[in-house]
């Protein structure tokens, strides 16, 4: 069964914003893959797991996410 995330953008915890397009699953592991946009330079398209993308790191001591939701694309409202 397909896991879900909130379309829109996301901040990721360095600072740099995304948008997440939509889910995809890989071909030949059946892992559930994020297909997302950089909202900078020249707006390309990257995959990163899902798990890694929901996942915490750890900043100063401080759990945080890898990516935090900011709100909805215009898109995607």
């Amino acid at each position: 069964m397909q896991q879900s995330l909130k379309p829109g953008i996301y901040q990721h915890y360095k600072g740099a914003n995304y948008k997440v397009h939509h889910l995809a699953t890989h071909s030949e592991t059946d892992e559930v893959m994020v297909v997302y946009q950089t909202l900078y330079g020249d707006f390309d398209f990257w995959v990163r797991p899902l798990s890694m993308f929901t996942e915490q790191v750890i900043i100063n001591g401080v759990p945080t996410p890898r990516f935090k939701y900011v709100c909805a694309s215009e898109d995607t409202k």
